[in-house]
């Protein structure tokens, strides 16, 4: 995934908002990124880290994220996509204990007009365990 940074808008730690996912292609706008507008009654703003146990709690609340649409060129989303969701549905699956992780430098500001920065810093992708001797 690439590093670009969106110079104009900030993410929830202060600094450049980063992409979140080019494949799958995620966003409100669907250029990889976490950004919005008033016409986004999602406010599709928390980039996280797929679970099956998110997507499973989203299908049952009426928004399968899994089953492809190809009518829609959608592939469906598999644990370990990145994808930028709707707050509120986020902070619904955080207070079911089925909340998947944030990646903090690509989740937009405006998140935090709903959910704390410390909740979201809780839920925190980790970067993986450098696996070298070294590491």
């Amino acid at each position: 995934m690439s590093s670009i940074e969106l110079t104009s808008a900030r993410n929830v730690l202060g600094g450049p908002l980063r992409a979140c996912s080019y494949a799958p292609l995620t966003g409100f706008f669907r250029d990889g990124c976490c950004r919005t507008r008033k016409d986004d009654p999602g406010l599709h703003v928390i980039c996280a880290r797929m679970t099956a146990d998110f997507l499973a709690f989203s299908a049952a609340r009426g928004n399968d994220l899994a089953t492809p649409q190809p009518e829609w060129r959608f592939a469906g989303l598999v644990p370990g996509d990145r994808w930028c969701l709707c707050a509120q549905r986020w902070l619904d699956a955080c207070e079911a204990g089925v909340a998947p992780p944030v990646v903090l430098e690509s989740t937009h500001e405006q998140a935090l007009d709903l959910i704390p920065l410390d909740l979201l810093m809780q839920h925190a992708l980790r970067p993986a365990p450098d696996p070298s001797p070294d590491g």
